[in-house]
Formats: structure tokens, C-alpha cells, sequence
């Protein structure tokens, strides 16, 4: 049976740092929230941090919004985090697993979630990771686990396996969500749908093929194909 993205139980999230686009899939009743991170941030061509998060959120104000913190030191985070965290009710602040000297974020991680802010930890690839984490947070406060899926399938580890286990790591903890993160391709969101997680990210490219394509006919699709190419040898003008 053909399944589309509305037939999924997933959440989906876009991820994404251009203002038009995540505006057009905040409208979209299928996206359920939205992630960004200073990498996308600048590939958008952004400056200013502060500027485009409190305009961004001027118009997302009922979907949940990651935003991350971007300095290396953890005393600089943790004020980052809490600035962050003020400019919305919305907001998730996301904090990686470790700052650029494989120093842990944990004792920053638990120490926001006990002031009462909503963080996604983000760049998570190990199970270890993900049980450190699980100790860290706070039961009762929401929170995203982000483990980096699609990074580890491009070691040529089956990430499956490790969502479903980090899925097990995190059962004391009912309101952390567990998201997939780095989608690669359409096949990826059914992946994490199957596996259990809880988000899935989609950068907002892939999404735009999925809501086009996902659950299409193989035998329409095979179809337009033929045409593209018959089409295309036209236009070419190629003769023998």
C-alpha cells in the first residue's frame, strides 16, 4: 500500500535558515515545526542572528522553533540559551552534544533544563550520547533528542538501529522527543516514521520533492520519466 506523508505519524519538521521558505512551510498544516542551525544560517547569507530569529518569530508563533546557541564556551552558552529561550514560547534552544574540544555539553544541558528551558541537543551520533542525555534532562520539561541519522548512514552504519535504540534510552523520559536528523532522501522520513522517532527534520528542498512525490505510483512515475527523456532528446534537437 502506497503511503503519503499524511498517512505517516511522524512529525515533520522543516529545516531550513531562508525567511520565504520557512514562512510558506509554517502555513502548511503537514509541517509541525521548524529547525534551523548557524551552518544554514549562513548559507542563507545571514549577518544577524538576533534580527532574523525575533523576525522569523513574529510570524511562528504556535509551532515549536529550534534555534541554536553558537558560542564554543559553556558560560557563553548558557547566556545564549536563556536570551534565546525569552524571545519565545515556542522556542526550543539547541545545544550540541559537545563544544569543538569534545568537552561535554551535559552538565550546561542539565542545568537549563532545571531552569526550565526547552532544549533540542543537537549533533548526537552515539548511543552514549543519547543515555548521557537521557540522565541530563529534566522529566517533566519538553525536550528533542537530535540524533544525527543520516550522518551516520553515511559512515555506512544502519542508523535504524541506533534510533530504535535511542528510542529504549529514552522511555523514562515521556516528554523528550526523539527527532531524526540529516535527511538525505524521501526514503529517510518513512525511515524514521517505521522506527519510531518521534520528529523527523527535512531541509526544505527534500521536502518539496516528498510532498510532490511521496506515495506516487511507481508505474506513473516510470511514465514521466519516458517523457522527460523524449522530451528532452526533442528539445535537444538530436538527430542520427
Amino acid at each position: 500500500m502506497k503511503r503519503t506523508l499524511r498517512d505517516l505519524n511522524i512529525k515533520i519538521f522543516a529545516d531550513g535558515a531562508d525567511k520565504a521558505g520557512m514562512l510558506q512551510l509554517n502555513a502548511d498544516p503537514l509541517i509541525q515545526g521548524l529547525t534551523t542551525n548557524p551552518t544554514l544560517m549562513r548559507k542563507a547569507g545571514l549577518t544577524d542572528f538576533e534580527s532574523f530569529a525575533r523576525d522569523i518569530l513574529q510570524t511562528i508563533t504556535d509551532k515549536p522553533l529550534s534555534l541554536e546557541v553558537f558560542s564554543d564556551e559553556f558560560s557563553e552558552m548558557h547566556r545564549q540559551a536563556l536570551k534565546i529561550n525569552s524571545w519565545g514560547k515556542n522556542v526550543y534552544v539547541k545545544i550540541p552534544i559537545t563544544n569543538t574540544r569534545k568537552e561535554s555539553s551535559l552538565p550546561l544541558i542539565k542545568a537549563l533544563a532545571h531552569e526550565g528551558v526547552r532544549v533540542n541537543v543537537t549533533a548526537i551520533l552515539t548511543l552514549e550520547q543519547v543515555e548521557g542525555v537521557a540522565a541530563a534532562l529534566h522529566p517533566k520539561l519538553g525536550a528533542v533528542v537530535s540524533v544525527f541519522a543520516g550522518r551516520i548512514a553515511d559512515t555506512g552504519v544502519d542508523p535504524v538501529v541506533i534510533m530504535t535504540q535511542s528510542k529504549t534510552l529514552l522511555k523514562a523520559l515521556p516528554q523528550a522527543e526523539l527527532l531524526w536528523a540529516s535527511v538525505r532522501e524521501v526514503l529517510n522520513i518513512y525511515q524514521a516514521n517505521d522506527c519510531g522517532a518521534h520528529i523527523v527534520t527535512v531541509p526544505h528542498d527534500t521536502l518539496i520533492k516528498a510532498i510532490k512525490m511521496a506515495g506516487m505510483d511507481l508505474g506513473d512515475l516510470s511514465l514521466d520519466t519516458v517523457k522527460m527523456f523524449a522530451n528532452d532528446a526533442k528539445v535537444a534537437g538530436f538527430s542520427l
